[in-house]
């Protein structure tokens, strides 16, 4: 622990490019820190204007991570909430928009006297106040990791580091380090690594006042003692804390690449930490579960905005997760779900062995995900649909089992004459889209003779939610008569949570987002449940396969 009981604070900044991995570099090293007995809080700072994400399209932003307390923030928070295993708060994501806006709301109060109101101080002020409140709010916090998002030398980035260089100057040394991340490119025709955008990367730091105390040096390839000593000499850092960040497969991995090159060692010599040692075997345990799995399955995921996989980032990491309990490996298979609606396009579902429909918004795809759900429902293949996933479930149930043709979510079709999906009663009169959907995290009672409650294995669950439109409780009736099974719902039964249909081999759809709350040392029930049933179908469809041809071969 730290004996001063004074808050330590990390500045991770990147610079060359974007990208780097600034977030992940942040989580590895939280988690180092975590296993050596301290108590740590990461925080992001996204120098757009945006107040947040959740309004932002997928394609130029990647996914929006939901905290428990509602808060639409940066896809890294995922990252930080997964590796340190702790569910964090809106204090950790930080925009400019907010900054901004706060300052400004301050201004109009009157709380500035008059005073003319300019970047520095009051928009730096304001900056440095949220990283302090993080550790205060968290009482007694050892270190505060913050992550300076976007690249040294655009402007938008300026103010919040001109205010991590005041900190520096406030705190002393000793209470404040500074990494940097930084590229160190491979060039194929010259055959070497090359140095020089380090270079000119730290130089447009140091031109702001910061001098980097550690180099997290992105490479493709493995550094040589001799380029180490070069980059620290024309850096200004001594060799030993040019650390490299060589490329990996599993991000997992890179904690443990850490530890090896010394950077949670250096990380406590320089902010003089008193920390125990490191204890990271289940983190081994799981890197060799994941590097040498005992067996493959194939799940389809059947979605608009498969070209950027960053949309569905936490998806992704769930169903690593969830491999390594069921030791396996999760083959992912990217499905267009515009593509679903063409002529036997659907065939090649069929080699799949098991399909998830994610969240999304907007009628683009809606189609193809509603005929994907009446395929994998007739033919008995592992599904699971989140949010919006859930929705065309229904949908389709009510089209094709419950025979109301036409059937649809009032997002698509206001006047349909089957609104088995409808707006929230209390969105109806919404006008500004930001923040202002269900949003954060809601109590959920499960029916006990369900898949649902089998995975989880308790009667009262929580889960995140981020959605405008659900379940139209005026279909309810009509609905599990015809077999659809309600597995989950609020404790006051107003909003259908889960649903399920029982004559199937897994076949279960959730309103929340349940990828939110994965972790890579226990990975969400659902998650792990449905890698599980799409492995068994895996090898009953095997068994099928080699009955069908043994009258063959006998003949």
């Amino acid at each position: 622990m730290n004996p001063k009981n004074v808050p330590k604070y990390i500045f991770i900044t990147g610079g060359v490019v974007s990208s780097l991995g600034k977030g992940v570099a942040c989580s590895s090293l939280g988690i180092l820190l975590k296993k050596r007995g301290l108590k740590v809080s990461l925080q992001k700072f996204d120098p757009y204007l945006n107040v947040d994400p959740g309004t932002m399209n997928p394609f130029q932003h990647g996914e929006v991570f939901v905290l428990d307390d509602g808060a639409e923030t940066d896809l890294d928070l995922g990252h930080y909430e997964r590796f340190l295993d702790e569910s964090l708060t809106r204090d950790s994501n930080v925009t400019t928009g907010q900054v901004y806006g706060e300052v400004i709301t301050r201004e109009r109060r009157g709380d500035y006297l008059g005073a003319t109101v300019q970047v520095i101080p009051h928009i730096t002020d304001e900056i440095k106040r949220r990283i302090k409140k993080l550790a205060e709010k968290n009482g007694d916090v050892d270190v505060v990791i913050t992550e300076i998002g976007g690249t040294v030398g655009d402007i938008e980035g300026l103010p919040f580091l001109e205010s991590i260089r005041q900190m520096g100057l406030e705190y002393g040394h000793k209470n404040v380090l500074y990494i940097h991340l930084t590229l160190v490119p491979f060039i194929e025709s010259a055959g070497e690594v090359k140095t020089k955008p380090t270079q000119h990367s730290v130089k447009e730091l140091r031109g702001i006042g910061i001098q980097p105390d550690i180099l997290l040096c992105r490479t493709p390839r493995p550094l040589s003692p001799e380029i180490k000593n070069k980059i620290g000499l024309f850096c200004n850092v001594p060799s030993q804390s040019v650390i490299q960040a060589i490329d990996v497969k599993s991000i997992y991995q890179i904690p443990l690449l850490f530890h090896q090159e010394g950077l949670d060692e250096l990380v406590c010599q320089h902010l003089d930490l008193s920390c125990s040692g490191l204890n990271i075997k289940e983190w081994e345990d799981m890197m060799e579960k994941i590097e040498h799995p005992k067996h493959e399955v194939k799940i389809g995921i059947c979605g608009k905005y498969t070209n950027l996989k960053d949309s569905y980032k936490s998806i992704i990491e769930a169903f690593v997760h969830a491999g390594v309990e069921n030791e396996a490996r999760v083959e992912l298979e990217w499905i267009n779900s515009e593509n679903l609606v063409k002529d036997k396009a659907l065939e090649y579902l069929k080699e799949l062995d098991g399909i998830l429909i994610p969240g999304g918004f907007g009628e683009r795809g809606i189609e193809g995900k509603i005929e994907a759900v009446r395929f994998v429902r007739e033919n008995k293949i592992p599904f699971f649909g989140i949010c919006l996933g859930m929705q065309c479930a229904v949908i389709e149930f009510a089209r094709n089992i419950c025979g109301k043709k036409g059937a649809n979510s009032t997002e698509f079709d206001k006047n349909t004459r089957y609104p088995v999906i409808s707006l929230l009663i209390e969105q109806e009169k919404v006008v500004y889209k930001g923040a202002t959907m269900r949003l954060g995290a809601y109590p959920c009672i499960l029916g006990k003779e369900s898949f649902s409650f089998r995975a989880y294995r308790e009667k009262e669950i929580s889960e995140r939610h981020r959605h405008r439109f659900e379940f139209n409780n005026n279909f309810k009736e009509s609905l599990t008569k015809a077999g659809l099974r309600i597995a989950g719902a609020s404790p006051d039964e107003k909003l259908v949570e889960i649903i399920e249909i029982p004559n199937h081999p897994w076949f279960v759809g959730v309103q929340f987002h349940p990828e939110l709350k994965s972790r890579p040392l226990r990975a969400h029930p659902l998650f792990r449940e449905f890698v599980k049933a799409s492995l068994n179908y895996k090898t009953s469809k095997k068994l099928k396969t080699t009955e069908e041809k043994e009258p063959l071969v006998k003949r």
